[in-house]
C-alpha cells in the first residue's frame, strides 16, 4: 500500500483532477444505478401492477435521500399514468431509461478522460524523476550495477507501473464508490436479503487476497530475471565483435536461455495465478445469487417479504450488477502485485541518495589562478585502498604526467579532481579551496577531460562538438581545425552534419578522438585532465593527435596519464605511481638518471618493445 500510495504522489497536483473526477464518478454511478431503478415501473406497466403505485400526492420536498428521488418518479409517472394511461407510462419510462444510460455513459467518458490524463502524467514524472536521479547518481553506482538492468527499470518497469498500477487507479477508486452505492440501494430495497448476501464476500475476500500475495512473489522474481536477460541482451550488443571472434556463440546462447526461460516459466505463474483471481470471484459472485435466489423466494412464497415481484427481480438484477465492479476490483488487486514490484524496483533508484553532492552551504569555486594541491590525498574502494599519502602541487599552467603499472592508481587520482568520487582522507585544494566545499557544477565548470574511450553521441558532428555550449558555426568550424580534425569532417558525405552513428560507431578511433578534443577546446577550461588519450591509437592518428593535444594544453594546467612515455617527456613534473604511492617524481631527464627507478625500468621495456616492433 505504501509503494502504492507513492506512486499517486505523482499524480501531483491533486486538485488539478480529484474533484472532477470524483464528481464525474458520482453523477455516473447514479445514472447507472438508475438504468436498473427504472425496471420496476417497467415491470409492472407490463405486469399491470400499477394500481398498487403509491405516489405521493405532491412533489417532495428536496432531499439527499432515495426517498426523495422514488418519491419524485413516482409522483411524475403517477401523473403520465393518469394523462396518457400505461402505453404513455411504458413511453415515459423508456424515455427516461435512454437519458439516464446517455448521461450515464457520458460521465463515465469524461472520467476515463480525467484518468487518461492523470495515467500520463505519473509515468512522465515518475520516469522523469528516475532520470534526474541516474543523472546525480556517483560513478561508483555505475560500475557496481548492469546497464541492461538499468535499462529494464527505465524501459520494462515504468510500462509495468503503467499497465498495473495507473490504469487499475479508475478501478481502485471508482468500483468501491459502485460496490457501496449499490448496496446503499440493495439495504434499502431489502435489508433481510442484502444482510443474507454479505455472509459469502468474506470468504472469497480471503482467498483472493491469499492469491496476490502469492502473485507479488512471483512478480519479484519476474521483474529481476527480465533485468538479468536484458544485461545479456546488452552484453550480446556491445560485444558482438568479441563473441564471433571467439565462437562463443553457443556459449551466449545459453547463458540467454537460461534467462528466458527462467522468466517464461515465472510469467506463466504469474498468469496463471493472476487469471484464478477473475473466474472464482465469479463463481463466488453467482453462488451468493443463486443462495439470494432461493432465501428471498422462500420468503416472497412464505408471504414474509417486503418486496413484490417486480421490485424482487429488479434487486436481483441490481445485485447481479455490483459483481462487475467487484470482480474488476479484485482483478485490479491481482493485476497491482506486478506493478507494485515494479515500482519498487524503480522506487528503490529514486530513494538512492547520491554520495557525491553539494553541501547545504556549498560555494561557487573562484576562477582558477594559482594552484592545485593534493595534501595527504587517501582513497579506498570500500575496505581496499587505493591511494596512500598523495602529496602533490600542480601551479598554474603546468603539465604535470601520471605514470606507472596499471592498478597504481592513476584513473583514479585523476577521477577525484572532478568529484567523480571523494578522497576517504586529505584533501584537494583548488587556490586553497577544498573542492568538497564547492558545488559540484562550478567545480567541473573549470574542467575539460579526455579520456581513452572517446565518448560520443548519436548525433551530428557538429552537436558532438558544440555540446552543451552556445558556440557559433564559425567557432565550431575553429575547434576542429586546432583537433586536426576539420579536414576528415568536410571529407564526410555532409560534412559537420554526418551523422556518427551509436558511440561515433562510424569514425575511427583517431577521428572519434580528434572530436573529443575539439569538443574539450571549445569549451576552454582552465584544467585538463587527459587520461590516456593516445594509448588506443595507431602511430599516424597518435600523432595527429598528439598535435591536438598539443595545442589544447598550451596556456592550461594540465595533469595528463599515459601508458607511453614517450608522450609525456617534456611534461613540468612527472609522477611515478606504484601500489597507489608515489614512487618517484620530477621531469624525465631527472628520472631516467635514477639507477634501478620504476621509471627507468619502464622507459627501457618500452624501449625494446619498440625495438622489437
Amino acid at each position: 500500500m505504501k509503494t502504492y500510495l507513492r506512486i499517486l504522489q505523482y499524480a501531483r497536483p491533486y486538485a488539478d483532477f480529484l474533484p472532477l473526477y470524483l464528481l464525474y464518478t458520482v453523477l455516473g454511478i447514479f445514472f447507472g444505478i438508475g438504468n436498473l431503478a427504472l425496471v420496476i415501473p417497467m415491470l409492472n406497466v407490463l405486469f399491470e401492477t400499477t394500481n398498487k403505485l403509491q405516489a405521493p400526492e405532491q412533489l417532495p420536498a428536496f432531499a439527499l435521500s432515495l426517498d426523495y428521488i422514488t418519491g419524485t418518479f413516482n409522483y411524475f409517472f403517477a401523473q403520465v399514468i393518469a394523462e396518457h394511461g400505461k402505453l404513455g407510462a411504458l413511453l415515459f419510462v423508456c424515455l427516461v431509461l435512454v437519458s439516464s444510460v446517455f448521461f450515464s455513459n457520458v460521465f463515465r467518458y469524461l472520467s476515463l478522460r480525467i484518468a487518461a490524463r492523470v495515467r500520463s502524467r505519473v509515468i512522465r514524472n515518475l520516469r522523469r524523476h528516475l532520470y534526474h536521479r541516474v543523472l546525480k547518481l556517483q560513478l561508483g553506482y555505475f560500475s557496481t550495477g548492469r546497464k541492461g538492468d538499468m535499462m529494464s527499470r527505465f524501459t520494462n518497469d515504468v510500462q509495468e507501473v503503467e499497465i498495473s498500477v495507473v490504469n487499475t487507479l479508475q478501478g481502485v477508486i471508482r468500483d468501491p464508490l459502485y460496490i457501496v452505492a449499490y448496496f446503499v440501494v440493495l439495504f434499502y430495497m431489502s435489508t433481510k436479503l442484502t444482510l443474507f448476501s454479505l455472509v459469502l464476500l468474506p470468504v472469497s475476500g480471503g482467498i483472493i487476497a491469499a492469491l496476490a500475495k502469492r502473485l507479488r512473489t512471483q512478480a519479484k522474481t519476474s521483474q529481476g530475471t527480465l533485468g538479468s536477460m536484458l544485461s545479456v541482451i546488452d552484453e550480446t550488443l556491445g560485444g558482438i565483435r568479441v563473441i564471433k571472434a571467439f565462437n562463443a556463440q553457443e556459449y551466449i546462447t545459453g547463458k540467454f536461455e537460461d534467462q528466458n526461460d527462467l522468466y517464461a516459466r515465472t510469467s506463466r505463474r504469474i498468469d496463471n495465478t493472476r487469471d484464478l483471481a477473475s473466474p472464482f470471484s465469479e463463481f463466488a459472485g453467482v453462488l451468493v445469487v443463486a443462495g439470494l435466489l432461493y432465501f428471498g423466494g422462500t420468503l416472497i412464497l412464505g408471504g414474509t417479504s417486503d418486496l413484490q415481484a417486480a421490485a424482487f427481480i429488479t434487486y436481483i438484477i441490481m445485485f447481479s450488477q455490483v459483481l462487475t465492479p467487484a470482480k474488476s476490483l479484485s482483478s485490479s488487486f491481482g493485476n497491482i502485485q506486478r506493478g507494485l514490484v515494479a515500482g519498487e524496483r524503480v522506487l528503490s533508484i529514486i530513494d538512492t541518495e547520491p554520495v557525491i553532492r553539494d553541501k547545504p552551504d556549498a560555494k561557487l569555486l573562484p576562477e582558477f589562478r594559482q594552484q592545485i594541491e593534493l595534501r595527504n590525498l587517501q582513497f579506498a574502494y570500500g575496505e581496499v585502498p587505493v591511494l596512500q599519502d598523495i602529496n602533490l602541487v600542480i601551479e598554474k599552467g603546468k603539465t604535470v604526467a601520471l605514470v606507472g603499472p596499471s592498478g597504481s592508481g592513476k584513473s583514479t587520482l585523476a577521477d577525484l579532481l572532478p568529484r567523480f568520487y571523494d578522497p576517504t582522507g586529505g584533501q584537494i585544494l583548488i587556490d586553497g579551496h577544498d573542492v568538497r566545499d564547492c558545488t559540484i557544477h562550478s567545480v567541473r565548470e573549470q574542467m575539460g577531460i579526455v579520456t581513452q574511450e572517446s565518448i560520443l553521441f548519436n548525433d551530428t558532428i557538429f552537436n558532438n562538438i558544440r555540446f552543451n555550449t552556445q558556440a557559433t558555426e564559425a567557432e565550431v568550424m575553429e575547434a576542429a581545425r586546432i583537433a586536426n580534425a576539420h579536414d576528415f569532417i568536410m571529407a564526410t558525405p555532409e560534412g559537420y552534419q554526418t551523422l556518427i552513428g551509436d558511440r561515433g560507431g562510424r569514425l575511427s578511433g583517431g577521428q572519434r578522438q580528434r572530436l573529443s578534443i575539439a569538443r574539450a577546446i571549445l569549451r576552454n577550461p582552465p584544467i585538463l585532465i587527459l587520461d590516456e588519450a593516445t594509448s588506443a591509437l595507431d602511430t599516424e592518428s597518435e600523432k595527429l593527435v598528439q598535435e591536438a593535444l598539443t595545442r589544447l594544453m598550451q596556456s592550461r594546467t594540465s595533469l595528463v596519464i599515459a601508458h607511453r612515455l614517450s608522450t609525456v617527456q617534456h611534461a613540468d613534473e612527472i609522477i611515478v605511481l606504484n601500489e597507489g604511492r608515489i614512487a618517484e617524481r620530477g621531469t624525465h631527464e631527472e628520472l631516467l638518471r635514477q639507477p634501478g627507478g620504476l621509471y627507468q625500468r619502464l622507459s627501457q621495456m618500452q624501449a625494446s618493445n619498440a625495438a622489437l616492433a
